[in-house]
């Protein structure tokens, strides 16, 4: 029983200790200077719901060049980022064995051509002769079908050299219009077959960036949304708007390919190039506050308000739950509202409830 007794003494000196430490703690409050600090009314401002995703800028005009024909390369006359005209010479290969070919159909046309000519003569000759009843109409329809198995083998000859001399042109490479030359992968000397990339060339305007949105956001995507296109360290480069929906959806990225235009000079945006693509769903009114009113703490991001209490100012800790900025502003979803004064100045050194004093004008 006494050792009861002596455990809730003990109990009873101890609630009164520390009723006693927290009187002086709220004496010592009351008796702190007050830290003279600057307010900003929270405003409503709209603000972006937007999401981002990864991006690839393509140009509606890039070619990948490949020969036509067989043989070694004899000449690379562009470099890689060039910017060359339409039809320019960018490389060349060995026509020679070509070259032959068609002096060989040239000479086999001229033998024909005169054959040719000459049955042209003969067959009016007998002509002449089976009207006088001088030869028969055998040897005149002989005339005849000599003249047409002439004819025939000079129109096929005729042609076969058109087409050597065609396929000639095979043996250099132009731009197909005017643009910029990519990667050249091959050397003088290498043996080139249709299936080697030479290189590519691409126009680089008319760029649009492609953008996969998830198929979850399949009923807010449509044509018309703002976009807006950043480089990999968040600078805006350029504002567009979607201009076209794939009916259907990705299989490999279970998404929707959407497409905007893109207006930015080379020295920005180029063709392959991967950026960042923020889609914005729609425009909302929401609290907005200074990006230096905001502190973070394990990973919880608060504001201090400035509150009045017992006719002074104290500065009030509130947890806020932030979203995107709007230019030195942070949007706030929660925790704050219209009017709430938010301490911009000195937070570095405010705790909870402390004594602060706002400037005037602030």
């Amino acid at each position: 029983m006494k050792r009861m007794i002596a455990i809730g003494c003990f109990v009873l000196l101890g609630l009164a200790a520390t009723g006693c430490q927290k009187k002086q703690v709220a004496q010592a409050a009351s008796g702190m200077q007050a830290m003279p600090v600057q307010t900003v009314a929270v405003t409503l401002a709209p603000v972006a719901q937007s999401s981002a995703y990864e991006a690839t800028i393509k140009s509606r005009r890039s070619a990948t060049l490949q020969p036509q024909v067989s043989g070694m390369l004899t000449k690379i006359l562009a470099h890689s980022g060039d910017h060359v005209k339409a039809g320019q010479l960018l490389m060349e290969i060995d026509p020679r064995l070509q070259m032959a070919t068609v002096a060989s159909a040239r000479a086999t046309e001229r033998q024909k051509k005169s054959l040719y000519d000459y049955n042209a003569i003969e067959i009016e000759r007998q002509r002449k002769l089976f009207e006088a009843g001088v030869t028969s109409r055998d040897a005149y329809d002989q005339a005849l079908q000599s003249f047409g198995n002439t004819k025939a083998d000079y129109e096929s000859a005729l042609e076969l050299r058109k087409t050597q001399e065609a396929q000639l042109a095979y043996y250099t490479i132009r731009a197909p219009y005017n643009g910029v030359v990519g990667d050249i992968p091959v050397h003088v000397g290498d043996y080139v077959a249709p299936a080697t990339m030479l290189t590519t060339v691409d126009e680089n305007k008319d760029l649009e960036a492609y953008i996969y949105v998830p198929t979850e956001r399949s009923g807010q995507v449509r044509q018309g949304l703002a976009v807006e296109l950043m480089d990999n360290a968040g600078k805006l480069l350029e504002k567009t708007k979607i201009d076209f929906l794939s009916p259907q959806v990705d299989s490999t990225l279970q998404g929707i390919l959407v497409k905007a235009p893109v207006h930015a000079t080379p020295e920005l945006l180029r063709n392959a190039q991967m950026i960042k693509a923020r889609v914005v769903w729609s425009t909302t009114p929401m609290a907005v506050v200074p990006v230096l009113a905001v502190t973070r703490q394990g990973g919880q991001t608060f504001v201090f308000v400035a509150q009045q209490q017992n006719g002074h100012f104290v500065a009030h800790q509130v947890a806020v739950t932030v979203g995107d900025t709007v230019g030195n502003l942070y949007s706030v979803s929660s925790g704050l509202n219209a009017g709430d004064r938010v301490i911009v100045s000195s937070t570095q050194f405010l705790i909870n409830n402390m004594p602060v004093m706002p400037l005037p004008g602030a």
